[in-house]
């Protein structure tokens, strides 16, 4: 079950790549990025492939890494999906750049294309080429101006935001 949503990295195969045309944020600030984020919208993979109410959950490590906890809910299975992950910084702090692992030395890309720098209220993040994206916000919906706006610079860089899928939230997940 957790490998469903642990395929996020795997799939990726390894690769901690920017898609050309892609350069992720500056001046990034791990502190208030941590906490929960809510998937809006993302395209389709297969670990994620079903699943609705989809969040993401970042706490700081011990390591100096950061902790992922990646959840989904599978109406077709009536269950809770979660994948715990870490990551660590590509090019240093201050660069919205990630290497992201779930299983063993396999880590993906997590390249923070924009960000709400003031508040840290949404974020567009995609993996190492244009099938992977994500639209990311601290609650279940984003004001539709802002959605707008993260759609056409994604729709601008490449990627297929026809194909984006709006992701439902209606259930709480118990948390530990």
């Amino acid at each position: 079950m957790k490998k469903t949503l642990a395929g996020l990295v795997i799939l990726i195969c390894g690769c901690t790549g920017i898609p050309s045309g892609v350069t992720p944020v500056k001046d990034f600030k791990l502190e208030p990025y941590l906490g929960r984020w809510y998937e809006v919208a993302r395209l389709d993979h297969s670990f994620e492939r079903g699943l609705t109410d989809v969040s993401a959950e970042y706490s700081l490590r011990d390591d100096g890494g950061v902790r992922v906890l990646n959840r989904g809910y599978s109406p077709s299975q009536e269950t809770w999906k979660e994948a715990e992950g870490r990551a660590f910084f590509v090019d240093g702090p201050d660069l919205g750049h990630l290497k992201v692992s779930f299983f063993g030395p396999f880590y993906g890309s997590y390249v923070i294309i924009d960000l709400d720098q003031d508040r840290y209220q949404y974020a567009l993040v995609c993996g190492p080429d244009l099938t992977y994206l994500w639209i990311l916000a601290r609650k279940p919906e984003l004001e539709p101006r802002v959605l707008d706006r993260l759609v056409q610079k994604a729709s601008n860089l490449g990627f297929d935001t026809g194909r984006l899928i709006f992701v439902t939230h209606d259930r709480s997940p118990v948390l530990p």
